[in-house]
């Protein structure tokens, strides 16, 4: 078996299922995640009929507060335990959401309403996402968290796909009040699920010693000092520069320049779905590569004739994009199912929360400067130049990350 080959059972015996308890609390989130997509989706809704600039205003309300405490939010996490920060945040957000419903029952709710609900989004999801980024580690053991981060990945993209649409109808049938209702139930399902569940890892907690300023800051020391952590940070904030806005931002541009419907820009969307769907389910089949760094490195080189073959698809057709559109997804899921459990398991019991959150922070940070840079790339030379600069750049990244002793010589656990 070379070091590439994907991990196998031994002849004759079955894989062990995941436990019970981390299935359980990955439908609890998921429904919660399907929840959420509803409620963005309401918000937005609400904040159009006041203009660009409210619309605008309660975008920003959701993302400042989100990455300002991000690292704070993290240390927090490792202090008080993943488990508890988790059902803090439920609590708080089936209060808001029940709350805005009340408020906005029978009346357009004001904008002000809107940027206040929006900013205790932000400020829960601070803390929010990284104690659930940490949560596996405690539900589930090493040798199984690649599988298990791979099932979650590929319910986290159902969940994500679906989402928008459903937001659609429940606003279109019952106006805000039910789409804000609809994630009010499904925050106190997964608060209940929380209740209920208990980690069977124990993970140890940073010192109460130590000031949660402090412990942010020596967050962000562990990840820039760890070789394998910096060098995951780095393809991390590549993958956000120049493949992610591939999907957000110039998907529709491209569609726009060539003369395509917008049906056919949900086609390319819905093919990059599906392409991360399906590795991410191989790889809760499988398991992730043995090299697991180098699975991450080869995600990315993998996306990038994809990426390519959506740029050059102007004379070929949708098809073609659409075809591109499914390996760029594949390639996207290969190093998210890799790049997620590489972080996860390298990172010491007492930092867990804090380099997801660091890991947070850096993809939303590249992914703002990779929005606005190819943003102004495509207004001034076509969105094909600017999907064309995404696919040689995340082809360097991918090959760098191949070359990178950290992570060409990191084997699973």
């Amino acid at each position: 078996m070379t070091s590439l080959d994907l991990d196998t059972t031994r002849q004759g015996t079955a894989r062990p299922a995941l436990p019970r308890p981390y299935l359980v609390w990955l439908a609890g989130t998921r429904a919660s995640l399907l929840g959420d997509a509803v409620l963005y989706f309401a918000l937005g809704w609400a904040a159009s009929a006041h203009g660009g600039g409210t619309g605008a205003l309660v975008l920003t309300a959701i993302t400042l507060p989100r990455t300002l405490l991000l690292l704070v939010g993290g240390a927090v996490g490792d202090r008080f335990g993943a488990r508890r920060v988790m059902i803090a945040g439920d609590a708080v957000m089936l209060t808001a959401t029940l709350a805005l419903a009340l408020a906005g029952s029978g009346t357009d709710p004001s904008p002000w309403l809107l940027v206040t609900v929006a900013a205790v989004v932000g400020t829960v999801d601070a803390f929010y996402l990284p104690a659930a980024g940490s949560m596996p580690r405690s539900l589930v053991g090493e040798a199984q968290l690649p599988r298990a981060l791979a099932v979650q990945q590929a319910a986290g993209q159902v969940a994500s796909l679906l989402g928008a649409p459903l937001g659609a109808v429940l606003v279109a049938a019952a106006g805000l009040t039910g789409a804000v209702l609809a994630d009010a139930g499904t925050f106190a399902i997964v608060l209940v699920v929380l209740v209920l569940v208990r980690p069977a890892f124990e993970v140890e907690r940073s010192p109460r010693t130590e000031g949660l300023l402090a412990g942010a800051a020596d967050g962000v020391r562990v990840a820039v000092a760890d070789p394998v952590l910096r060098s995951a940070l780095l393809l991390t904030a590549a993958a956000a520069c120049f493949l992610l806005p591939v999907v957000s931002l110039l998907n529709p541009l491209l569609a726009r320049e060539h003369g395509w419907s917008a049906g056919a820009a949900g086609l390319i969307a819905g093919g990059q779905s599906l392409g991360v769907v399906a590795v991410a389910l191989v790889v809760s089949r499988r398991g992730t590569l043995r090299r697991i760094g180098r699975g991450a490195a080869l995600g990315l080189c993998v996306a990038a004739p994809g990426i390519a073959a959506v740029a050059l698809a102007g004379k070929a057709g949708v098809a073609l994009a659409v075809a591109g559109g499914i390996v760029t997804g594949a390639g996207s899921g290969l190093f998210a199912c890799h790049i997620g459990p590489l972080v996860l398991t390298g990172s010491p019991g007492t930092h867990l929360a804090r380099m997801q959150a660091s890991l947070t922070l850096v993809q939303s940070l590249a992914l703002v400067v990779g929005n606005n840079a190819l943003g102004t790339l495509a207004d001034a030379h076509g969105a094909t130049a600017a999907t064309a600069l995404c696919a040689t750049g995340t082809c360097a990244a991918g090959l760098t990350g191949l070359a990178l002793k950290p992570l060409r010589r990191l084997r699973r656990p």
